[in-house]
């Protein structure tokens, strides 16, 4: 951005006004979560630029992390999400080669946490969503590649995560399959819209493409969401509908993509005739008819 607040005016960054970068963090649906709290990185373009931001912030900001400069804090940033999108995807990966064994994914995750060192807790779902994660990693990548450089891990890790949706739609036609009746025709409910528990963000949501390729393939696609009114496919609309009365109207398949904590679970695992947990929101519920991402 730097060019462009320059040319405007012929105006210099570091001379004639201060410019800093300092990334977003938060964790959005966490009640937990306060952004006075989390520490805050921030690059200053000069020594000058990065005492104005630090005043800036240590006005809202408990703890302020200055770095050298504001590519540092951009290369921070980009880190911290492609750390967790190449974990999110190495556990994706492994979910589906357990599946195969017969190894339940969520107790191994369960059992390899307690180690007090080592390892980091991350769990599978059906792809990646949000404003960060499915994006931020391939802004290195295509700068890599200016630079020359390949990015094998970054690359890898997207096209895993991205190929998340197929493989749900997979795991839905088996458990159709497994009552004899196809995806086309089938009335498959979504429970869960936005691309994370109790937010309404639908940026990148990997349940609207899951929506979609549902359609394609000729289910009678619905899905309740409280946060989410509607949603767009490439040729339909569809509202939001209450759960209970999407459980009582009957379904073929429910699909929990998006784990609110709104939805009565119970219910769900009572009334729906199949169901596909995406989310692990059905730990503790054992039954023929659940099946698992």
């Amino acid at each position: 951005l730097r060019p462009i607040l320059e040319e405007g005016r012929g105006l210099k960054a570091g001379v004639d006004f201060h410019l800093a970068y300092s990334p977003e963090r938060e964790d959005p649906g966490n009640p937990d979560s306060q952004v006075a709290k989390i520490p805050k990185v921030i690059g200053g373009f000069t020594p000058e630029c990065l005492e104005k931001a630090k005043a800036v912030y240590s006005i809202a900001i408990e703890t302020l992390v200055p770095v050298s400069s504001c590519r540092i804090a951009e290369a921070t940033k980009l880190t911290e999400n492609i750390f967790r999108c190449v974990n999110i995807a190495l556990v994706n990966e492994l979910k589906m080669i357990y599946q195969k064994m017969d190894i339940d994914v969520w107790e191994v995750i369960e059992a390899a946490k307690t180690k007090p060192f080592g390892f980091m807790p991350f769990y599978p779902g059906p792809g990646l969503g949000g404003h960060c994660l499915p994006v931020d990693p391939f802004y290195l990548s295509w700068k890599a590649r200016q630079d020359g450089f390949e990015s094998r891990f970054i690359e890898l890790a997207g096209h895993m995560n991205a190929a998340m949706p197929k493989y749900v739609l997979g795991r839905v036609g088996e458990a159709l399959n497994s009552v004899s009746q196809a995806i086309r025709g089938s009335r498959v409910h979504l429970f869960g819209v936005s691309y994370k528990a109790n937010v309404a963000d639908i940026r990148e949501s990997p349940a609207i493409d899951i929506a979609q390729l549902l359609h394609e393939r000729g289910a009678l696609v619905s899905y309740s969401d409280p946060f989410v009114p509607k949603i767009a496919l490439t040729d339909i609309e569809l509202e939001s509908l209450d759960s209970g009365d999407a459980l009582n109207r009957g379904l073929d398949c429910a699909l929990i993509t998006t784990n609110h904590d709104c939805f009565d679970y119970d219910s769900i695992v009572h009334q729906a005739p199949l169901i596909v947990d995406t989310r692990n929101a059905l730990k503790g519920f054992t039954a023929t008819h659940i099946f698992k991402l």
